[in-house]
């Protein structure tokens, strides 16, 4: 082992130094025929033949002889503690250092209960107090004894250990007890409801048993039915059970009755002719309810804003239809040439009709009886304009639309305040219009007839005033 390496308070001085590892020398050797001094592990190491000296001197035949007064020197000199960079503040003799060592709090020494762990002497008391897994540590509940590794294992589970409820209860005892504590006695421990299987707290079982569903409950009209859920009395009482009062199954037709259901078929059989009539009463009132309904289904359908555009679909079958019967005429449904206004309809012949039969399509516009024709002013005199409307795409040609328009004649019968009695199905009473409207040579050109229809519109002008 080469020389000291210690933290000296001086510098040693060089006799003091070995030559080959120029530090204060280790057990010093000194050679007989030179006087050199070495540490003895160096010149060992060194490995020099017998003849040459380490320092290089003149050949010689060395003896070595060790060099106790030369090493008394050598371990008197002041040094520092090696754990002084750590905080150790010690200095002494360099032969002081082992005993030093012996009290320093800043040595590195094993635990005494051999536990495997090496720590400063400082920390040693805390380790043997709290950490050593093989200190001896007695459980402050049960007063048994154990090493601090099988201590860590039995907290938490010593049973003479005072702890609280889990089910936070409030009540605290020891841990052996709690067991029982927790399935017989808390009042905080859940339960299962025997009726629903549901977990509650046991402390709420009872309320719950108000509400669940599956309690059972007593039949309210006592009909003997044991154990009824209470989740299923409804349709019990419902459908079930014999004393439940029920209505008349002919309560819609106006029969009040009400009795237990067992007695219903008596009801029935006792009161068959009573409930006949009330039947037919109720077919008279829903049939009058929907010639109501039909009629306001009508009115809403009608156009109110003195405009019809007509769709006449599957033409060439009615047109088939129109030639084989003499003077057959298509209407239109009705419109109203404004909100509260004159109710009109145009007709149309698709054979003609008059000078145009056979020859040409003819059309027709006639008044009909309205809602509002008391507050109207009589005859009715606002310009018409019949249309055949082109259905070309105007993104290849413009629309060429056949139009005729005509003022009403005020003398004209049919232009005066319709009476009550005609109606939008009387054919006997032809409209105004025109009986050579467009020729069916005429109609097949251009796209007046397209997927097999026509399109007839009729607009009314109507002042803006009498609009508003």
């Amino acid at each position: 082992m080469p020389g000291f390496d210690y933290k000296f308070l001086e510098k040693p001085k060089r006799r003091f130094q070995c030559p080959l590892c120029s530090k204060a020398m280790r057990e010093p050797v000194q050679v007989s025929t030179c006087g050199h001094r070495f540490c003895d592990t160096c010149l060992v190491q060194q490995q020099v033949s017998a003849s040459v000296c380490p320092d290089f001197m003149p050949r010689c035949r060395p003896q070595i002889y060790p060099d106790p007064e030369l090493e008394q020197q050598i371990l008197a000199l002041p040094i520092r503690c090696i754990h002084s960079e750590e905080g150790c503040r010690w200095t002494g003799q360099m032969k002081q250092l082992q005993g030093h060592f012996s009290t320093c709090a800043f040595n590195v020494i094993p635990c005494p209960n051999r536990c495997s762990v090496k720590l400063t002497r400082r920390d040693l008391p805390d380790h043997l107090q709290h950490d050593c897994p093989k200190r001896k540590v007695k459980c402050e509940f049960c007063g048994s004894e154990f090493t601090g590794e099988a201590y860590e294992n039995h907290q938490g589970v010593c049973p003479q250990e005072s702890v609280y409820c889990e089910n936070k209860c409030g009540a605290r005892m020891m841990r052996r007890l709690l067991s029982q504590h927790s399935m017989a006695e808390c009042p905080k421990r859940t339960q299962p409801c025997k009726y629903c299987g549901k977990e509650f707290v046991f402390d709420t079982i009872q309320n719950h048993q108000y509400h669940c569903p599956r309690f059972p409950v007593q039949c309210p009209n006592q009909c003997g039915t044991p154990n009824i859920a209470r989740e299923d009395l409804a349709n019990h009482v419902k459908d079930n059970c014999g004393n439940a009062l029920v209505l008349c199954p002919f309560k819609d037709a106006g029969c009040k009755h009400r009795c237990p259901k067992l007695a219903i078929s008596r009801h029935l059989e006792e009161t068959t002719k009573s409930h006949l009539t009330l039947m037919c009463n109720l077919v008279g009132r829903q049939r009058q309810e929907i010639l109501e309904l039909r009629r306001e289904m009508e009115e809403l359908s009608v156009s109110q804003d003195g405009v019809l555009i007509w769709k006449l679909s599957d033409y060439s079958r009615k047109l088939q239809e129109a030639k084989l019967r003499s003077n057959h005429e298509f209407f239109s449904p009705p419109f109203y040439t404004h909100r509260y206004g004159y109710k009109l309809q145009v007709s149309a012949f698709l054979n003609g009709n008059g000078s145009g039969e056979g020859s040409h399509l003819s059309v027709y516009i006639r008044v009909l009886p309205g809602e509002y024709d008391n507050l109207l002013e009589w005859p009715f005199s606002y310009k018409v304009t019949f249309s055949i409307l082109d259905q070309s795409d105007p993104s290849l040609s413009k629309p060429q639309h056949i139009t005729e328009t005509f003022n009403p004649d005020p003398n004209w019968k049919n232009f005066q305040k319709p009476c009550s009695s005609r109606n939008s199905l009387d054919e006997s009473t032809l409209g105004f219009g025109y009986p050579k409207f467009i020729s069916h040579e005429e109609i097949k050109k251009r796209n007046y007839i397209r997927d097999n229809c026509i399109f007839i519109k009729a607009s009314i002008d109507i002042p803006q005033k009498i609009m508003g």
